[in-house]
């Protein structure tokens, strides 16, 4: 069984996924694997130089913080990139998918853009980790090194937590603490395992 957590940025996707591989489970990371797809080398690096040159430093890198400020400030550079590194990323994540399920077990794929790739139809569930539109902007400042007016932009990208909690499967409220948010993803993990055939966790 194959499951996708989402969310919004800030909104405690990470840590949840975190809490599920430290009771032992498999949790394919999408944020790991489009820094892969861009790494010096690959022909997702090759292409990104391409469409944005100016992002490139004096050594062959690529400034990350650049191109963010550039693709959320332009959703016509954004969709740019995203047409280079989605489809690397997503491919992996069904090959790896795939390969995980059969060897048996839940497993987990942590990606932030699951409902605006439309990846929800490669999943057999979707758990969307919510919280409310204030605090998921309070968390975003505290955390990153933004101003107000990006971190706004970079909520705005993505479709509203709101709307991907209505479309999930199941919803974890991480406004709360993290025990209690811990409490509820093992009350999930012991649903989803009582719906199915038994599973062991890795």
């Amino acid at each position: 069984m194959i499951i996708g957590i989402t969310g919004g940025i800030a909104s405690g996707k990470s840590t949840a996924a975190e809490y599920l591989r430290r009771l032992g489970h498999v949790v394919l990371d999408a944020d790991l694997y489009a820094r892969q797809a861009v790494e010096p080398g690959t022909e997702g690096y090759r292409q990104v130089c391409e469409a944005f040159p100016q992002v490139v430093t004096d050594g062959g890198k690529i400034d990350r913080a650049k191109l963010g400020k550039i693709v959320f400030s332009d959703p016509k550079q954004r969709r740019r990139l995203e047409s280079i590194i989605h489809p690397i990323v997503l491919q992996r994540l069904k090959d790896e998918g795939a390969r995980l399920e059969r060897e048996g077990g839940l497993v987990f794929m942590e990606i932030p853009l699951l409902y605006e790739v439309g990846f929800e139809e490669s999943v057999d569930e979707v758990w969307v980790v919510y919280v409310d539109g204030e605090t998921q902007l309070d968390r975003l400042l505290k955390r990153s090194n933004v101003t107000r007016e990006l971190a706004e932009q970079i909520i705005a990208s993505q479709m509203p937590l709101a709307e991907k909690a209505a479309r999930a499967t199941r919803v974890i409220d991480n406004s709360g603490s993290l025990q209690a948010t811990w409490a509820q993803l093992e009350k999930l993990l012991k649903e989803v395992q009582g719906e199915t055939s038994p599973y062991c966790s890795r």
